[in-house]
């Protein structure tokens, strides 16, 4: 059964007497498609309608959506000849963050990208999307890997942010994600970064200090989550939605800022309603960003990446 959010309730209902309707059909001989076509073309007005007026904080529940698609998703959609790369060579494997090597659009590339987990089971395996030191140094790894071998690194993010436990602190978290950082910067190759679902604080931005950052439409981006905010600065999460409104998170807010390069449009009702349309669209935006990082010399591409960041907050 679909899974609905707060603000979809009228939706929902009109989706449940839809299901009801078509039961009837197949155990009657009634002629309701008329009925069916008026209340699916309602539907589809109720959803343009709701999706074109979300507030921050409905965005946010968009962004968690739990059938919104991940980055094992976006790479299955996109990547083809994929084969994963483990392990940072220093401590371990963390799942949190997939990463290796394929082809998007024949063209060999350097994949990763956070992972949340579709179900319990995965969630934990995956620690739902919070990497820890190994993954951030994991993905150092491979972006080395694609600037030995002189190919794209293609990220997708979405993760809440970096694990904050004890274990995660005690083997350098600040230090990895630093890196990974100093790592996207430095190297020469093209890459391109996609926010997919939520960009929480230093844990995105690890792997997404990109020569473009594309969007998606409902993503979050931000250096904290809106509880996160709201508990510091008014000691109550019951702010949250105030926060959200006031932090700035939405793509339109930050292609405003000039923190993003461009938004990807998702189908009406979400990426979660039509995965298959979503993955295709954020494809034809990597192809678009990474025909135009092409044309530039390795030295270029180095050079363009840390301007773009330099010139963030210039002229607010």
């Amino acid at each position: 059964m679909r899974h609905f959010l707060d603000f979809e309730k009228p939706i929902a209902e009109l989706e449940g007497k839809i299901e009801e309707l078509r039961h009837l059909t197949n155990g009657s001989d009634l002629n309701i498609a008329e009925e069916v076509t008026r209340l699916e073309a309602k539907v589809d007005r109720q959803l343009r309608q709701t999706y074109a007026k979300l507030t921050p904080w409905q965005k946010v529940q968009v962004a968690r959506h739990p059938e919104r698609p991940h980055a094992s998703d976006f790479i299955k959609g996109l990547i083809t000849d994929f084969t994963p790369l483990a392990g940072d060579r220093a401590f371990s494997d963390d799942r949190a963050i997939l990463g290796g090597l394929g082809r998007f659009r024949g063209l060999s590339a350097v994949v990763m990208g956070q992972e949340k987990g579709a179900d319990t089971d995965s969630r934990v395996i995956h620690n739902f999307g919070m990497a820890r030191p190994e993954g951030y140094r994991k993905a150092r790894r491979l972006m080395e890997l694609a600037a030995r071998f002189r190919i794209p690194v293609l990220t997708f993010v979405d993760t809440a942010g970096a694990y904050p436990g004890i274990d995660a602190e005690a083997r350098g978290q600040a230090e990895a994600i630093a890196r990974s950082i100093e790592t996207c910067l430095s190297i020469e190759v093209p890459l391109i970064a996609a926010v997919i679902g939520e960009g929480g604080s230093g844990g995105a931005i690890a792997i997404a200090t990109a020569n473009r950052v594309l969007m998606l439409e409902h993503a979050i981006y931000s250096v904290i989550s809106p509880e996160g905010a709201a508990s510091i600065l008014w000691r109550d999460t019951g702010k949250a939605q105030e926060a959200a409104t006031n932090m700035k998170i939405t793509a339109h807010d930050l292609m405003r800022f000039g923190i993003i390069d461009a938004i990807i449009a998702e189908p009406v009702g979400g990426a979660h309603r039509d995965s298959a349309a979503a993955i295709a669209a954020t494809g034809e935006a990597i192809a678009e960003a990474l025909h135009d990082l092409r044309a530039l010399d390795p030295a270029a591409v180095r050079r363009q990446r840390r301007e773009k960041f330099l010139r963030i907050g210039r002229g607010l």
